[in-house]
């Protein structure tokens, strides 16, 4: 590292690794890494060149200057680069937050529309628009598994059901509660998630789309063992949008809480991993009823089985 980056004085700076793999760029969609340092950096991982799918660029957004023991973490989390130097760039007088989300363009799924503030001055009025803003929390709409429960959740719609308690567990920025009740705007919508930072998102996502502080009732809890999801149980659909292995572990959980004739959609989940996800919830008297696969990513929708 050069001496430059250590004397200076940081303000916004960007650290660029590329190529790194597919899998690994979208392993880091799904995560929160924890690179211990505070205020937590902005991953954005992208896929540069159309033309070569499998090679993906990581780009991390830091307040402060990077030293050798952080530029070792990052890079822990894209293996596949080995010991290829990274691209550091300070930028001046920037934030970094804000310049990230500069990358991310609206997203159009089912009849929802999710923009950032760069692009609020051109709303489709044929769609719901939601402002998410990249984020501490996963869950902008950005990745295929949050566009995909979108898209569940409005074929839902589109079919005719209809919905009075729901959960969103593993909320996130709360985006799909907040569609949930656009859908279903009588419903009591709960949205939960391990991570009191996502809670305090899902807050700001409230005000920032103008929804009153009742429109969503908001629990940090690991799981549903919690008493406030207990007192608001049986839920008629639960949304779960986070990853493999805790999805099949809260599938005896989700399925306890979910009233006769319910629903179920879960997502975070690789295509490869939805015949495990799926016997996890069979056991559990849930069967498929409709599954939406988009790249590598499935998003299952379940229904009780006769």
């Amino acid at each position: 590292m050069s001496a430059e980056w250590q004397t200076q004085s940081a303000e916004s700076w960007k650290v660029t690794f590329f190529p790194c793999s597919r899998a690994e760029g979208e392993a880091l969609a799904t995560i929160e890494a924890d690179l211990g340092i505070d205020p937590p950096p902005t991953l954005m991982t992208s896929e540069p060149d159309l033309s070569r799918p499998d090679e993906w660029q990581l780009d991390v957004y830091l307040g402060c200057a990077p030293d050798d023991a952080l530029i070792h973490r990052i890079r822990a989390l894209v293996p596949s680069v080995g010991d290829a130097a990274p691209a550091i760039e300070r930028i001046e007088d920037a934030d970094w937050v804000t310049i990230s989300q500069g990358f991310l363009e609206p997203i159009r799924a089912g009849r929802f529309y999710v923009h950032t503030a760069a692009h609020a001055d051109a709303l489709p009025a044929n769609m719901v628009a939601f402002r998410i803003e990249a984020s501490r929390a996963f869950g902008t709409g950005h990745h295929e598994t949050t566009a995909g429960c979108l898209t569940a959740l409005d074929r839902l719609a589109q079919a005719g059901k209809s919905f009075v308690n729901v959960a969103d567990i593993g909320t996130g920025t709360g985006l799909l509660a907040f569609a949930a009740r656009a859908l279903w705007p009588d419903a009591r919508i709960l949205a939960t998630d391990i991570d009191p930072v996502a809670i305090d998102v899902t807050a700001e996502n409230m005000t920032a789309n103008g929804l009153p502080a009742e429109a969503v009732v908001l629990v940090a809890a690991d799981g549903m063992n919690d008493p406030r999801i207990q007192g608001a149980a049986p839920f008629d659909l639960i949304v779960a949008n986070i990853l493999a292995g805790p999805l099949i572990a809260l599938a005896s959980d989700l399925s306890a809480t979910l009233s006769q004739n319910g629903t179920i959609v879960l997502a975070g989940l690789l295509a490869s991993q939805a015949d495990d996800v799926l016997a996890a919830y069979a056991s559990n008297g849930m069967q498929s009823s409709a599954r939406i696969d988009s790249g590598d990513w499935s998003i299952l929708t379940l229904a009780q089985a006769p």
